[in-house]
């Protein structure tokens, strides 16, 4: 919006009103990127602090840390009369994403059951589809309200943080959690709630024999993280733990959703381009996590990533292509074969992305690591996430200046490394049950080498 960057980033608003500076450089600012990146950044050092945090004092606890860090860095952001306070908020903001990006896809691989684990575990990135389309309107909605506009973009934050703030109070403790901190008659009445059945033994002792097994090696402090690295039976948990959220990073979401506004433009929008970006991106978005809740359970996650993967290489490489030949000088509009083309790319790589890597870079480090090691894991996974996010974000404006439409396949190379990956080292964990989760690294041709 031009009166936030008039307030914050003078500089970038003049450099993006020159009529001299090309379509690929117009952002490209160390100071105005710092924006998107302390977000992750804090994010990043925050998810240790939860990790411990949610061992000792469960996953709601977590969660609720998380809401007061959102409604938090909402007020500072909100209220910033200077660049020190907006990034202030910003950083609160990552504090509460990383405490909430390691408890909730954790919960919920503990309170499903293991036939709807997939898709119940999906429903987090499908409910984010939903908040960043609602951003995408609200944004489109405010950038009309002059000069007061950017504080009703960043306030409008304060409703779901205020929202998880309260339903983190409302909600059930996991049974694995309970368990783990030795409340094991609660753990039982929770899990024959969560079930609707007072006949639950048989799982129930599965998650006690999983929990006294971690706790009779030793878990506590920082031992997990120890076990992860150092210890050859985790030797896979680890690498697929990160792995994942680096092939979500890399594959190119950012690209398209950055650019999201600038490509209807070419494609003849006009005016309304923002809206149509946000409206066809963010139903393609929601369409495709969706439908990956419906199909996770039945079709596995490999074949899902590996049809995702294509989709996003092939888009990549055709939006990539007609940037080449077409976007050259001060273009301000495509010609209309190839802003067809253009559009329908954008929405088959959100549709690959959203089906793919998108949900399951969260689900699958949740579900395949084991007990023992399974909150520091899945702070491994969320720093890794925000680790490469924020140096995405740091340096993406930078190096689309740079690479020019060589960006595109720069990304289309990581999702074919992706499908590589998951052709050869990532198991199926379908309907596996998380006490017996060593079953599939035991069975896996590569890794029952190395365990």
């Amino acid at each position: 919006m031009d009166d936030f960057l008039l307030k914050f980033y003078p500089n970038v608003y003049a450099h993006k009103k020159s009529s001299k500076d090309d379509n690929y450089c117009k952002y490209n600012d160390q100071v105005f990127q710092l924006f998107s990146s302390s977000l992750y950044l804090a994010a990043l050092l925050a998810t240790f602090l939860a990790s411990v945090i949610s061992k000792k004092f469960g996953r709601r606890t977590t969660m609720l840390f998380a809401g007061m860090f959102f409604i938090c860095g909402t007020v500072l952001g909100t209220a910033a009369q200077n660049l020190a306070m907006l990034i202030a908020g910003r950083a609160f903001l990552g504090c509460g994403l990383g405490f909430a990006n390691q408890a909730i896809p954790v919960y919920l691989s503990e309170i499903a059951p293991p036939s709807m684990r997939g898709g119940m575990n999906i429903l987090f990135v499908v409910y984010t589809t939903v908040g960043i389309l609602s951003g995408n309107i609200v944004n489109y909605l405010a950038a009309k309200l002059h000069p007061w506009g950017w504080r009703l973009s960043l306030g409008m934050a304060g409703i779901p943080a205020v929202l998880l703030t309260i339903f983190s109070l409302i909600i059930v403790e996991s049974p694995s959690s309970l368990i783990e901190r030795g409340r094991d008659e609660e753990a039982k009445e929770v899990l024959q709630r969560i079930r609707g059945t007072s006949e639950v033994s048989g799982e129930f002792g599965e998650l006690v024999g999983s929990c006294r097994k971690a706790q009779e090696i030793g878990n506590g402090g920082w031992k997990p993280f120890r076990k992860l690295f150092c210890e050859r039976k985790h030797r896979g948990e680890m690498v697929v733990a990160c792995s994942m959220p680096f092939f979500q990073q890399v594959a190119g979401n950012d690209a398209i959703m950055f650019y999201g506004t600038f490509l209807f433009k070419l494609a003849g929008f006009g005016d309304q381009a923002a809206l149509y970006s946000a409206i066809i991106i963010g139903v393609c978005s929601f369409l495709s996590c969706s439908a990956s809740s419906l199909f996770v359970d039945k079709l596995g996650r490999r074949p899902l990533l590996l049809f995702g993967s294509s989709l996003m290489a092939s888009a990549l490489v055709i939006v990539g292509s007609i940037f080449a030949a077409k976007l050259t000088g001060d273009v301000r509009k495509l010609p209309s074969t190839y802003s067809v083309t253009e559009v329908v790319m954008v929405c088959v790589f959100v549709v690959g992305f959203g089906i793919s890597v998108g949900p399951l870079a969260w689900l699958i480090p949740s579900e395949i690591l084991s007990q023992e090691v399974r909150s520091a894991g899945q702070s491994v996974t969320v720093f890794v996430n925000m680790f490469f996010k924020s140096i995405i974000a740091q340096t993406f404006l930078s190096m689309l200046c740079g690479f020019k439409f060589g960006i595109f396949f720069f990304f289309a190379g990581w999702s074919i490394v992706m499908a590589i990956f998951t052709l050869l080292l990532l198991p199926e964990t379908k309907h596996v049950p998380l006490s017996r989760m060593d079953i599939v690294w035991q069975n896996h041709w590569f890794w029952k080498r190395i365990m």
